[in-house]
């Protein structure tokens, strides 16, 4: 067999794991769901009266808010799962799975790249839940079909980034209690963004940094595809900081995965 179905064949293996630990613990994909489900309850009936009122829109209170609030709780959903993920690589780093797949001949990419692709799977099912919800309580859309489609294309896109991301936090996390810690940082950097509130109601430096860091352009996109509003650069920056995390993440996961393996 060459090197290119050897890969494919040993990540499928890989994948089908992590999907029987999914299917045996259903649990884990709703606690994935449940973050976001309780902040846009919360933020929509405790904070959407008076939040969405600052919004200027012609429809003000909850009903402008919830549909503001909405592409920052998708993010919170993708970012969230960020955390099980490098929690589960780490459990299987410290408890010698890994190692043992070491001495197996299998592509070593495929290890990772099933945790990767069984994350982003649990965090489309999560996102599917927290949209449920979303229409529950009143959201609706204002784009069609193509705009959907793309925007579940974007989330798809963050969600492979920040996986790969997580499974480099994990690898490198020195125990589990440190992997579920680390991820953290992706959380307090998603309220730091537009996804609650305008970037312009910012004081200056916040502001700046809120407006030109990665989330506030997913979120401006997502913004942009589900309710109609102006995207402008925000979908090419999006996609192009998708692809650079993506990248940094897999060269970091594979560089600690052969680090460990030399050792």
């Amino acid at each position: 067999m060459t090197a290119y179905p050897l890969v494919v064949a040993d990540s499928a293996t890989m994948l089908r794991r992590n999907l029987r630990r999914m299917r045996r613990y259903p649990s884990l994909t709703l606690f994935v769901a449940g973050l976001p489900v309780v902040l846009l309850l919360l933020f929509v009936y405790v904070f959407g009266g008076t939040l969405g009122a600052g919004l200027g829109q012609v429809a003000e209170g909850r009903a402008a808010y919830v549909a503001y609030v909405i592409p920052g709780i998708l993010l919170m959903t993708v970012v969230g799962a960020a955390q099980g993920t490098a929690i589960s690589v780490a459990m299987d780093m410290h408890e010698g799975i890994i190692a043992r797949f070491r001495t197996m001949d299998i592509a070593r990419v495929s290890v990772l790249t099933g945790h990767v692709l069984g994350s982003v799977i649990q965090t489309g099912l999560a996102i599917a839940i927290v949209i449920v919800v979303a229409v529950l309580i009143g959201f609706r859309s204002t784009t069609g079909l193509t705009d959907w489609v793309a925007a579940m294309g974007l989330l798809a896109l963050i969600a492979l980034a920040i996986s790969w991301l997580s499974v480099a936090l994990g690898m490198a996390a020195n125990s589990v209690e440190t992997a579920s810690n680390t991820p953290m940082v992706l959380i307090l950097l998603l309220f730091l963004s537009s996804g609650f509130v305008p970037t312009d109601s910012m004081p200056g430096p916040l502001a700046w940094f809120a407006r030109y860091q990665p989330f506030t352009s997913v979120i401006e996109t997502l913004r942009g595809l589900l309710l109609g509003t102006p995207i402008g650069t925000d979908g090419l920056v999006a996609v192009a900081w998708c692809v650079g995390i993506s990248v940094a993440g897999y060269l970091w996961a594979r560089r600690l995965y052969d680090r460990e393996r030399a050792a």
